[in-house]
């Protein structure tokens, strides 16, 4: 599928596409002419790169991640692992900081509630 195929499919921009590849996370076809041309499973580790990139990894770290997985060898499953047991807890690590915001907002409704004539 073309690039515009690709970024509706996978709910993202052209360009965070382009970006993708311009950062070796992305590794697509070409047709003779030149066009970018994506597979399913283009879409899939679109997919996967969007959750990392969402969760707060950087660029950085989803490019080793990227590395490790396009060498496509067993061997490199413990260091997968420990890249995103990492990440993980990183994640939950802001998760509890969210929560932690969150409760002070709601305190702070809850006092312009009881202040409020209206």
């Amino acid at each position: 599928m073309s690039v515009g195929e690709a970024a509706r499919e996978a709910g993202v921009s052209i360009d965070t596409l382009r970006y993708y590849e311009r950062e070796h996370l992305l590794r697509t076809d070409r047709t003779p002419s030149g066009r970018r041309r994506y597979s399913r499973g283009d879409l899939e580790w679109i997919a996967v790169l969007t959750c990392l990139r969402e969760t707060g990894m950087p660029i950085r770290r989803m490019r080793d991640f990227a590395t490790l997985v396009g060498e496509d060898d067993d061997a490199t499953i413990g260091a997968r692992i420990d890249l995103l047991a990492e990440h993980r807890e990183d994640v939950l690590r802001r998760i509890r900081e969210l929560e932690a915001n969150l409760a002070h907002v709601e305190g702070k409704i809850a006092y312009y509630r009881g202040r409020s004539t209206g």
